[in-house]
């Protein structure tokens, strides 16, 4: 890579209810999928002003960060993606911003592949920072 390439980085948010279900939101924008909390870093941002940034901007209320699970390639964007188990303090008090129009938890098994892979990573977590390429 050349000192002058760019890719992108993002820092996303696995947060799980009790029944260990998996809060995603529904995005108002391109292909209205489904997705974990997060987004893009802004320059000058770390991974962990982002996250926080993009929760509070998405969910309407701060997480409580409590590890650094994963770091995963995405081929289709060019992006390093960096994932985090956090918490909320009242799931019940989410108010969505313009970018999402629903959130919901979802059994493991409902998500796709990737994400599959990524929030097991997450909750299954022994310390060993994950990585792969999808």
């Amino acid at each position: 890579m050349a000192f002058n390439d760019h890719f992108r980085l993002s820092a996303h948010a696995v947060i799980v209810d009790d029944s260990q279900r998996v809060l995603l939101l529904k995005a108002t924008y391109g292909a209205r999928s489904w997705g974990l909390p997060g987004g893009a870093l802004e320059p000058g941002e770390t991974i962990h002003d982002a996250l926080r940034r993009e929760c509070r901007e998405e969910l309407g209320q701060d997480v409580s960060v409590r590890y650094l699970s994963g770091v995963y390639y995405h081929s289709a964007y060019n992006s390093q993606v960096f994932i985090f188990r956090c918490e909320l303090q009242d799931p019940a008090a989410i108010t969505l911003s313009t970018e999402h129009s629903e959130f919901r938890f979802f059994p493991l098994e409902e998500l796709s592949s990737v994400q599959q892979r990524r929030v097991n990573d997450c909750i299954d977590f022994d310390g060993y920072v994950e990585s792969a390429r999808f």
